[in-house]
């Protein structure tokens, strides 16, 4: 993160905070949870992009879900037999 820094006091239940803390690494519990409020702003924003499309669009239905996923299984599937093609 390039971005300045600021020092901030949360409170968290001392379980999260030290399985945070087991789980940092050596970058570190600032670094862990910066991370983790990263990936959370960002499935915040998908899920309000996701709220636009479907007001405007309508409700994905579960057989379209399972439609993109199959098609990313497949995808994923192709991926792999021709990376091991290549090895």
């Amino acid at each position: 993160m390039d971005d300045p820094t600021g020092k901030y006091s949360i409170t968290m239940p001392r379980n999260i905070a030290e399985a945070a803390r087991a789980r940092s690494g050596p970058s570190g519990l600032s670094a862990y949870v910066a991370a983790a409020v990263a990936r959370q702003i960002e499935r915040d924003n998908l899920n309000e992009l996701i709220s636009v499309a479907e007001a405007e669009h309508g409700a994905i239905t579960e057989e379209e879900i399972q439609s993109k996923r199959d098609q990313l299984h497949r995808a994923r599937e192709t991926q792999r037999q021709g990376g091991a093609d290549a090895a």
